[in-house]
């Protein structure tokens, strides 16, 4: 079976996500400030959850998310970091399947390409991840390879994520800053953003 180009980078960026998940302490209090300035930390999780891993299955498949799923509070299970892991494997599965990443997948009533879906959801993924990870006061592992493309990722994006708040405006970074310094800096988010 051929794999899309994408998919390993999808895979990562799933890895570096649930190792965020998987360092949050048990009995961590989930109500501190995160970089996204209208979430604290269990919404924030919540938002994450929802979209970085049963959204990313959804999408792969084209289904709907159950308003069950839009509804719950998956920081309430004890077990939520395991399940949360457990979910992104089956949707990097369901993006090992040649025909995800054909034709387009329907965002809110417009039409966009498949390939488009998923490296959206690959920053969502990781930088959501060190939104999260920043909040607890943990790191998120992203390699300079998959940094690069976050970054030009963003960079496509910004326009559309800074038009319905999602981005604030790039943040500025010392000359020799990092790949993934850039990359946070473009998306809004200041690498120096401390808990």
């Amino acid at each position: 079976m051929n794999v899309h180009p994408m998919h390993p980078f999808l895979a990562r960026a799933a890895a570096a996500a649930s190792g965020v998940a998987a360092a949050i302490p048990a009995g961590q209090p989930l109500d501190a400030p995160t970089p996204c300035g209208e979430f604290d930390t269990r919404t924030l999780i919540n938002h994450w959850v929802l979209y970085t891993s049963h959204g990313l299955e959804h999408r792969a498949r084209r289904t709907e998310l159950p308003g069950e799923l839009v509804a719950r509070d998956f920081t309430a299970d004890a077990d939520w970091r395991c399940a949360y892991a457990a979910q992104l494997e089956r949707a990097v599965a369901a993006w090992g399947e040649p025909a995800a990443w054909e034709g387009d997948v329907d965002l809110g009533g417009s039409p966009v390409p498949a390939v488009g879906i998923a490296r959206m959801l690959i920053i969502e993924l990781v930088l959501h991840g060190w939104d999260v990870a920043r909040a607890v006061g943990t790191e998120i592992e992203v390699d300079d390879e998959l940094a690069l493309l976050v970054g030009e990722i963003v960079e496509e994006n910004a326009g559309l994520y800074r038009q319905y708040a999602g981005f604030a405006e790039t943040v500025s970074v010392p000359d020799g800053a990092s790949a993934w310094e850039r990359a946070l800096a473009a998306s809004g988010r200041d690498p120096r953003w401390k808990a």
